[in-house]
Order: C-alpha cells, then structure tokens, then sequence
C-alpha cells in the first residue's frame, strides 16, 4: 500500500509541473501565449500611462494578435537586455522600436518592416554652434546603449572626434544634452520629435536625418517561423484594413 500511495504521489506531482509548464505557453481561451519584450520609456512606441503599457508597438503587436488568435504577455525591460532575454528563452517576440540591421539579423528574425525611422542629431535648445557631426569635434555626445543610434555614434566617433557616452534609457539621455552635461544626443527622429513635442524639452532636432532606419518585430534567429508567419499576416491584414494608419494617427497625428 505505501508503494501505492507513493506511486500516486509521485504521478500528481509530475502533473502539477506539467500543469504548470503548460501555463507559460497556453492563454485563458486556450490559444497560445507569447512573452513579447518592450522598452517602456520610449514614446511614442512604448510607455506607459497611469502604470498602463501603451505607444504605436502596444497597439501594433495587440492588433495583431487579436487578428491572429493568439494572445500576448509583455515584459518590460531595458532596451539592451531585450536580446540577451531572446537568447535566454526568457522572450519569444520583441517589438521595442528595434531598427533592422544586418548585425542583429544574426541573431533574430525580423518581420516585414512596420515604421520608417532614421536618425536624428539633437542638440541643447540653447546651443548655436551645432548644425552637423562635423561641428562635434572634441565634444560629447549622448546616446542610448543598444541602439542603432549607440552603433552610429561609436562607429564615427574617431571620424569626427567626439567622446560617446551612454546611457540605459531615452530620459536619462535627454537630461543629459538639457543640463549641458553633452553637448549632443543621437535619436531616432520620431521618438525625439515625440518627445519635445510633448514634454516642452529644451532640445531641437538639425540637419537631415543621419540615416534611414526601419523598425521590425523580432523572434530568435531560427525559432517561431510560424509566429513570425502570424505576425507578417496580421501587420498586412491591419495595413489592408486600414487600422494600421488609426494606430500611428493616433499618437503621430498623421
């Protein structure tokens, strides 16, 4: 009898921890459920509101969702831990304003392109002596560690002789141009352009945009074929339909 009673314990503890494995993949309407990584402090794609997730991506990867049958989780982190968390099968998709560039497609898979970016050079509201990367010369610029802004100002750093400092998050970076702690700050245009708009920063955007950047929605190189299928079908499904262009006048105005 103690054998069985053993048996039986040793069966219900095994489906406990399958019940419990099964969670993580499996919605309350039985679908399936994808942990999708953002960056909460970059407006107007990802912040948030009253302690609710909101922005372009927020609406963009729900919609699609919704339009795909399946459902989603988000995982707010820093922008640069986003990929490291994929690597770590801690994230299945990632949507964060991330630009597509050959370096990370050697990592992740991207979806068809979603937002054309680019960046921008911003300088304190006040400065006059900045017009272009040609002006930064023994000067420091900020940017945010990660991104495709961090790649360009370290790329051309000796090029244009200027120092690079970095930071995790878009607000620390601003402060930083504003206090006159750097003279200059590399951002993608529309979340910059979002951003003074919105919260009177006393900070301008010059010359023309330094490259043309296009965001994608990314899965681990290899993995989820079939998610990334569902989110290219549902991203065209809210391109037809027209409530792509409602997601991006809603915060853009366009």
């Amino acid at each position: 009898m103690k054998r069985i009673g053993a048996l039986v314990l040793l069966l219900s503890v095994m489906l406990m921890i399958a019940a419990c494995g099964a969670d993580k993949s499996t919605g309350s309407g039985g679908g399936t459920k994808y942990k999708v990584g953002v960056d909460n402090t970059y407006p107007p794609f990802e912040f948030e509101v009253d302690g609710k997730l909101t922005g372009i991506d927020i609406d963009i990867i729900s919609a699609i969702a919704e339009n795909q049958g399946f459902e989603i989780e988000f995982d707010s982190m820093d922008f640069g831990g986003i990929i490291p968390a994929m690597q770590a099968d801690q994230l299945d998709i990632a949507i964060a304003g991330m630009s597509i560039t050959d370096k990370r497609k050697e990592v992740v898979d991207f979806s068809d392109p979603y937002f054309d970016a680019g960046l921008s050079l911003v300088i304190n509201g006040k400065t006059t002596d900045i017009t272009s990367l040609e002006d930064l010369s023994g000067k420091v610029i900020a940017v945010k560690n990660g991104t495709t802004g961090a790649s360009f100002a370290q790329e051309h750093e000796s090029e244009y002789g200027y120092k690079v400092v970095q930071f995790d998050d878009s607000p620390a970076m601003f402060r930083e141009v504003q206090n006159g702690s750097a003279d200059a700050l590399i951002e993608d245009y529309p979340v910059i352009a979002y951003a003074i708009s919105q919260n009177n920063l006393d900070l301008k955007i010059v010359g023309e945009r330094l490259n043309g950047d296009q965001y994608g929605i990314a899965v681990l190189k290899g993995k989820h074929s079939d998610v990334l299928k569902k989110i290219n079908d549902g991203l065209q499904e809210l391109r037809d339909s027209g409530e792509y262009d409602k997601i991006l006048a809603k915060y853009l105005g366009e």
